[in-house]
């Protein structure tokens, strides 16, 4: 089966064509200012990929209706719409790229997968906030979670890399998304047991603009005391915080040249990234009682050695410790730790496009 795989960013359409053992067979970037492509140039570059036999699309948010894949129908498309409101910067723009390949090919079957259906599975305890419980039920207040594709494609080729069964050994994986957006997952025989992400892609880690957590009393003093608006508040938090907060720069390459010639604002913002970044993995080992397996992948994860030896180097209490040669050398999926490190270190390519196709040959049955 050849699958179509449709991944929405903020300004592109990501189009990749990929075959029964994973390789990209044909793939397009397509301009979609304001999230939305041309229903034409996606038709276009779709026939130029040659026959395909189903399509995956990212998905966002699942709430708490979609825990799994689902072949999308016209009432899935209804109940999709509904979700909008949990997730209304990103959620758009999945549905917009939905629409337009269904308009171009209405014979395609097409999947949904979710980035909230990984951590579906984290216990009550993990995804339960301490408020009311007529608040948590009226408006699914919960722990959510996000970037699941990735963390379940990383947890499971880590297993692989290992020659593990990760289900079956109970294999204790921290995986660590690091890109402009970055979140953490604590994954115990192959299930998501927590993560850092919360109700929103806000929450937790200190990212490229996004500020990560911050004590909501802070932002009800904003509005209170300051007579900052709520658009203010969100647009500041998910657009000028961050490391652009801290450095006056997204770009991680960027802050660590900087913080390596003096900056003093750079060196700020590596640390408080690390401080962040090296607490949330303790408390991800913590939910499962210890670590056998750090994961780093996404753009950060994948290309900062500085950041990966840094991090590991203060993360020494848990058993990591970085391999100065492997850690600075090397591409691909492969082995960063010191070979007699209690726990294994790996870097592991981002492959959401593996993990939806996966996804959408087990929802037909292929």
């Amino acid at each position: 089966m050849r699958v179509l795989v449709v991944n929405a960013g903020s300004s592109s359409l990501k189009l990749r064509v990929l075959g029964a053992t994973g390789d990209v067979t044909a793939g397009a970037d397509l301009p979609a200012p304001r999230g939305t492509a041309d229903a034409t140039a996606i038709k276009d570059a779709v026939e130029s990929f040659g026959r395909v036999d189903a399509a995956g699309h990212r998905i966002v948010h699942g709430g708490t209706l979609y825990t799994s894949p689902v072949l999308v129908d016209a009432h899935v498309r209804r109940r999709l719409e509904m979700l909008i409101d949990l997730a209304p910067l990103h959620q758009p723009k999945s549905l917009a790229a939905l629409d337009a390949v269904q308009s171009a090919y209405p014979d395609l079957p097409a999947v949904a997968c979710f980035d909230t259906a990984f951590h579906a599975t984290i216990p009550a305890a993990a995804a339960t906030f301490a408020l009311p419980v007529e608040w948590r039920t009226r408006w699914a207040l919960r722990r959510y979670g996000f970037h699941g594709l990735s963390h379940a494609y990383a947890s499971r080729r880590a297993a692989e890399l290992l020659g593990r069964d990760a289900a079956g050994t109970g294999l204790r994986v921290v995986t660590c998304h690091l890109g402009a957006g970055a979140s953490l997952a604590a994954v115990h025989g192959g299930r998501s047991v927590d993560t850092t992400m919360g109700f929103t892609p806000l929450d937790g880690l200190v990212m490229a603009t996004r500020s990560g957590s911050v004590d909501p009393g802070l932002v009800l003093w904003l509005e209170e005391h300051a007579g900052m608006p709520p658009a203010e508040l969100a647009a500041t938090l998910e657009y000028r915080s961050g490391l652009h907060g801290l450095a006056g720069t997204a770009d991680m390459r960027e802050v660590l040249s900087r913080a390596a010639a003096g900056d003093s604002r750079a060196e700020l913002a590596r640390e408080v990234y690390l401080h962040r970044l090296c607490g949330s993995v303790a408390a991800m080992a913590a939910a499962m009682n210890g670590l056998d397996v750090l994961v780093f992948t996404g753009g950060v994860g994948e290309n900062s050695a500085e950041i990966r030896e840094r991090a590991m180097e203060r993360l020494g209490f848990l058993g990591v410790a970085p391999d100065p040669g492997g850690n600075s050398g090397g591409t691909g999926d492969r082995d960063i730790g010191r070979p007699d490190a209690p726990v294994r270190s790996l870097v592991i390519s981002a492959r959401e496009d593996i993990e939806i196709a996966r996804q959408v040959r087990a929802t037909l049955g292929s």
